[in-house]
């Protein structure tokens, strides 16, 4: 068994600032061919609708229909999905679903308001968004919690039409998929994939209904669609590729460790997977542990790729530091696999979903302890959050003056207008004051 060639770094170096920037870089190329040609499929769609559609499923997944209707399954081909799993998989997909509501409806937000003592009233209305398109890989890959953490929280906040858009190639379909979408309430399915499926959601075809907003995760064309929709439609993140960052005071078996870290290195070979840890003999005791652990892995070869590509162990003196360094990485995924996690926490700023003790292995949150899994990559944790039922909800503000309120309100309005050279604002508030 060949050696793992993880970086090593330490805090105590000269130049560890630019050594971690160097380890934390990921630029997904700017491909101006596949922007070009995603373009191009986007434009083909507004232009030619169901007709594209149908052409351009054809051409990418190989799936003939002569219809654009035909693309759309029926109803009770979910429930039967659902109804032919095996008793142990429905078991854990429905157990799955109920801890994902559990937790979406603690995030609910509520409309609320304020009276001022002129008996004006200011407040903020929430409204679900009236359509949201959800799009799940298909073909091999089949992602049925990632249709639980896209589709439960948008029934939460109360969607009324959720479409989905599942790539059938060859008209294959994933059972597991289709049975994830019937219990978490997805109104509507169509075998639609790639580009072309994001552009018939942003824009509407005459089959496919125009949505308000679209989530999931997609392949490089996909991404790039939803890129360029933007704008269009609200979309949920851009997404880069999956991250672990695991702090260790050193005192969890280092089996436990590397596997924890194999579960975010076997997505692909861009994905990251960091150890820090004060503890110099625990590291060389994890490097141990990938060594002995690794030519067991299904997904060996990518997990050695992703490890030696983008992987890192940090040395550093003591957690408080470990906190910091992981503060400036501003990880998807943290784990604080150390004695007290509660203290520890309350350094921590930036982090998608922090996994709290030894016991709380990251995989969990992938499938069903309950927050979301779908998480700001890249260090966007900076300035943003999991996906959750708010962002299925709209704010509209809400501002109804009484008599009294207009007049004082218009008196402030109209010298503020003036000051601005803006007439008709100062006269259309001047219209509702009381003039002695």
């Amino acid at each position: 068994m060949t050696e793992v060639k993880i970086k090593r770094l330490y805090t105590g170096d000269a130049d560890f600032a630019s050594q971690l920037d160097r380890l934390l870089a990921w630029s997904e190329s700017e491909d101006t061919d596949i922007h070009q040609r995603v373009t191009e499929i986007i434009g083909c769609i507004r232009r030619d609708g169901d007709a594209a559609l149908v052409e351009l499923t054809a051409r990418f997944d190989h799936f003939v229909v002569d219809t654009a209707a035909a693309l759309e399954l029926p109803r009770d081909v979910l429930e039967a999905a659902w109804q032919a799993l095996p008793a142990e998989q429905a078991k854990a997909l429905r157990e799955a679903a109920e801890r994902i509501r559990a937790y979406a409806e603690r995030q609910k937000l509520d409309s609320w308001d304020y009276r001022e003592a002129d008996g004006t009233l200011l407040g903020q209305k929430i409204t679900p968004l009236d359509r949201v398109g959800l799009y799940v890989p298909g073909g091999k890959a089949a992602y049925p919690s990632s249709v639980l953490m896209n589709a439960v929280p948008a029934k939460v906040a109360g969607v009324p039409e959720l479409i989905m858009a599942v790539p059938a190639p060859r008209g294959e379909l994933n059972a597991l998929v289709l049975a994830a979408a019937y219990i978490s309430g997805v109104d509507r399915v169509f075998r639609i994939g790639g580009a072309q499926a994001v552009a018939a959601l942003a824009y509407g075809t005459e089959t496919v209904p125009r949505v308000d907003k679209i989530v999931g995760p997609g392949n490089i064309y996909v991404a790039t669609a939803k890129k360029l929709v933007f704008g269009q439609v609200g979309i949920d993140m851009v997404a880069g590729p999956s991250e672990i960052l695991v702090i260790s005071d050193g005192r969890t078996d280092p089996d436990w460790i590397a596997m924890d870290l194999f579960s975010q290195a076997e997505h692909d070979e861009d994905a990251q997977a960091i150890l820090i840890s004060p503890d110099a003999a625990h590291l060389e005791a994890v490097q141990a542990s990938i060594e002995r652990l690794l030519p067991g892995m299904e997904r060996a070869e990518v997990i050695r790729t992703s490890l030696e590509r983008r992987g890192g162990m940090i040395l550093v003196d003591d957690l408080e530091q470990a906190a910091a360094v992981a503060n400036r990485i501003a990880p998807e995924h943290l784990e604080l696999s150390v004695e007290s996690p509660e203290v520890l926490v309350e350094s921590i700023r930036n982090a998608g979903a922090i996994f709290m003790g030894r016991y709380t292995a990251e995989a969990l949150g992938d499938y069903c302890a309950g927050p979301n899994h779908v998480l700001p990559t890249s260090g966007t944790a900076r300035f943003s959050s999991p996906l959750g039922v708010y962002d299925f909800q709209k704010r509209s503000s809400l501002i109804y003056c009484s008599p009294d309120g207009a007049d004082q309100l218009g008196r402030t309005a109209s010298l503020l207008a003036w000051g601005e050279g803006l007439g008709a604002h100062a006269r259309s508030a001047e219209y509702r004051i009381r003039h002695h």
